[in-house]
């Protein structure tokens, strides 16, 4: 089964959520895959015991012109959607703009004279750790300077599947972009952690209406329980949505949080909301 923990906006807990979850679903001798898809600001590694095993570069397509073979004719600019070549025939100039290349191949297929040919950039690294004596947590990471983070993401999901795993938890990056769809693609449910604020309330329901679209099931936990207003509960009532867990607002958890602990390990109560957030994922 594939989990995915996002949320509509930053800073709600969806790492809380994810790195707790892992440790509860990793208990009675569950295989267990943690992905951090976050690859702008990955930091669910503090979290969890870990140990680096290896690291595995993540290249995307750039296309390379070979001046002999071009006619200048402009035809890969204009096939290009995203101006990544400039072409100025009357100036004999043609050039690959790589900040704007996002790898598609368009243009080598529009060539019709072999002139585009193929060179790769680095774009991220996906970092794989083991817990015990099994690799069971991918980290991706993106290069700095690197506009899109869709290869990055694609590499990190691609490490583990279900055949060897029982469950595969994404903690996905924040928003309801494309990186977020690309995360939450493929997964068997989507737990949105979102927080009792006005803020809070208008990223949910976008992130509710995007995974709509992508057909994607999910149930909603409210982080900070006891915080700001009902607004966030009475719009999950009134829609009859699926609210899995509060988890209160509550000092203790704060300070575990920030020296990098699984609440789980420390108080009881919440590690009593995740059994039972386990109970209802495994009767879905």
């Amino acid at each position: 089964m594939i989990i995915a923990v996002a949320s509509g906006k930053g800073g709600t807990g969806k790492t809380l959520v994810a790195s707790n979850l892992y440790r509860i679903l990793s208990e009675n001798n569950r295989s267990v895959a943690l992905v951090d898809c976050d690859v702008e600001e990955p930091n669910i590694i503090n979290f969890v015991p870990h140990r680096l095993q290896r690291e595995i570069e993540v290249k995307e397509y750039r296309p390379t012109i070979n001046s002999d073979k071009c006619t200048l004719c402009g035809k890969c600019a204009e096939y290009c959607s995203y101006n990544a070549i400039f072409c100025e025939p009357r100036s004999h100039y043609i050039k690959v703009i790589e900040e704007l290349c996002h790898g598609c191949h368009a243009c080598s297929l529009a060539c019709e004279y072999g002139a585009i040919e193929s060179s790769s950039k680095k774009v991220g690294v996906v970092s794989l750790y083991s817990n015990k004596d099994k690799i069971c947590i991918a980290e991706g990471k993106m290069e700095i300077g690197n506009h899109s983070a869709i290869s990055t993401i694609k590499a990190t999901k691609s490490i583990f599947d279900t055949s060897e795993y029982q469950y595969i938890i994404y903690d996905s990056p924040p928003g309801t972009s494309c990186p977020f769809m690309e995360t939450v693609l493929n997964s068997d449910y989507v737990i949105l952690v979102t927080e009792p604020t006005p803020f809070g309330l208008s990223d949910l329901k976008q992130a509710i209406e995007t995974l709509k679209l992508m057909n994607r099931p999910f149930g909603i936990i409210v982080n900070r329980s006891g915080l700001g207003d009902n607004g966030v509960y009475d719009y999950i009532k009134s829609n009859k949505y699926s609210l899995l867990a509060e988890i209160p607002y509550d000092q203790k958890i704060a300070k575990l949080y920030s020296n990098g602990e699984l609440i789980v390990d420390y108080l009881p109560e919440v590690k009593s909301l995740f059994e039972k957030l386990v109970n209802e994922l495994n009767n879905l």
